[in-house]
C-alpha cells in the first residue's frame, strides 16, 4: 500500500501510529470502565448542584465524553511513542472508488436506515424491555432536543466510531503480530469490532442492534477505510430514531411491526434487504489496496 508523506492535520491524524492488537483493546476497554466511572461521579456532582430534570440532562451532556477520555489519551500517548518505529495506518482515508464521495455517503445512508429497520425486526425476539431500560431511553430522547441532539447524534457518533471503527478494527486488521504479518481476516475483524460495539452498550436491547449495525459499519470501513463515512452512518441512525421518539403518535411505539399492517411490514422488509445487499455489493467494486482494507499508510513527514 502506498505511503502517505503528507503531513495530516485533522483530528484523527495523532491516533494513526496505534494499531491494538487483542491485548490494546483489552487496554482501551479497560480506559473506557475507568471513564464511565468517571463520568458517573462528574455527572453526578451535576444532579446534585442541579436539581430535577434539568441535573439528568446536563450529567448525560458531561459524562458521555468524559467516558472516551482516559481511552483517547492512552491512544494517544501509544500512538506518539510508536511514531518512532511503526507504520502508522489512517484513521479516516477516502476510498470511495468510481461511486464517489457524494454518492458513497448517499448510499451509505440509505444502507443504515434499512439496516436498522432488519435489526429491529431481530430485536423483536428479545424480551419485553424492563422499566429502567425505558426510563433510561426517555432520558436519552425525551429531555430538551439540543441536549439529546448534541450527545446522541453528534458525542455517540464521534466517539464510539472512533473507538469502535477507528481503534479496534483498524487495530484488528493491521496490528503487527509477533510473526511479522499483519492483522487477522477481514471477516473476523469486522465481526469481533461489531461484537465490541455490541458489549460497550451494556444491555441486550442495544447491543443486538448495535452488532447488525456494526457489521455494516465495519465493511463501510474496510473497503473505504473513511471513520467520517461510519460516523455519518451513525448519525443518520441515531438522528432518525431520536427524530421518530419526537413525535407523539409514536412515543410508545417499540418496533416498526407495531406501524405497518402486516403486508407492508414484509414488503418494506424484503426491500430493506435488497438495498442491503446492493449496496454491499457495490462497496465491493471498490479496489483494495491491500488484502487487510482501504486504511492508508501514513508515516511521519
Amino acid at each position: 500500500m502506498k505511503k502517505s508523506r503528507k503531513a495530516n492535520y485533522d483530528i484523527f491524524s495523532s491516533y494513526a501510529y496505534y494499531t491494538p492488537g487483542f491485548g490494546g483493546i483489552g487496554a482501551l476497554l479497560l480506559w473506557f470502565i475507568a471513564g464511565a466511572v468517571l463520568g458517573s461521579i462528574v455527572g453526578s456532582i451535576f444532579v446534585f448542584l442541579i436539581p430535577g430534570q434539568a441535573g439528568h440532562e446536563y450529567m448525560m451532556l458531561v459524562s458521555y465524553p468524559l467516558m472516551f477520555i482516559p481511552p483517547m489519551m492512552y491512544a494517544n500517548l501509544k500512538s506518539k511513542r510508536n511514531a518512532f518505529f511503526d507504520t502508522g495506518y489512517a484513521l479516516s482515508s477516502d476510498n470511495y472508488g468510481r461511486i464517489g464521495g457524494f454518492r458513497m455517503a448517499l448510499l451509505v445512508s440509505l444502507a443504515t436506515l434499512a439496516a436498522a429497520y432488519l435489526t429491529d425486526a431481530c430485536s423483536e425476539l428479545l424480551p419485553a424491555t424492563p422499566a429502567w431500560f425505558d426510563e433510561l431511553m426517555g432520558s436519552m430522547v425525551g429531555g430538551t432536543f439540543w441536549i439529546n441532539f448534541l450527545c446522541v447524534s453528534i458525542f455517540a457518533p464521534l466517539f464510539e466510531e472512533w473507538l469502535c471503527r477507528g481503534e479496534v478494527l483498524r487495530g484488528l486488521l493491521n496490528y503487527r503480530k509477533a510473526d511479522g504479518s499483519r492483522g487477522i481476516k477481514p471477516g473476523w475483524a469486522i465481526v469481533l469490532s461489531a461484537l465490541f460495539f455490541a458489549a460497550i452498550h451494556g444491555n441486550p436491547w442495544q447491543a443486538v442492534p448495535a452488532f447488525g449495525l456494526g457489521c455494516l459499519f465495519g465493511y463501510v470501513y474496510y473497503r473505504t477505510g473513511s471513520l467520517k463515512l461510519t460516523m455519518l452512518m451513525h448519525c443518520v441512525n441515531n438522528t432518525f430514531s431520536l427524530l421518530m421518539s419526537r413525535i407523539d403518535s409514536l412515543s410508545d411505539v417499540e418496533h416498526y411491526s407495531d406501524i405497518f399492517p402486516s403486508p407492508q411490514y414484509w414488503l418494506i422488509l424484503g426491500a430493506c434487504v435488497l438495498l442491503v445487499l446492493l449496496s454491499i455489493r457495490l462497496l465491493s467494486t471498490i479496489e483494495l489496496k491491500d488484502r487487510q482494507g482501504n486504511c492508508d499508510e501514513v508515516r511521519a513527514a
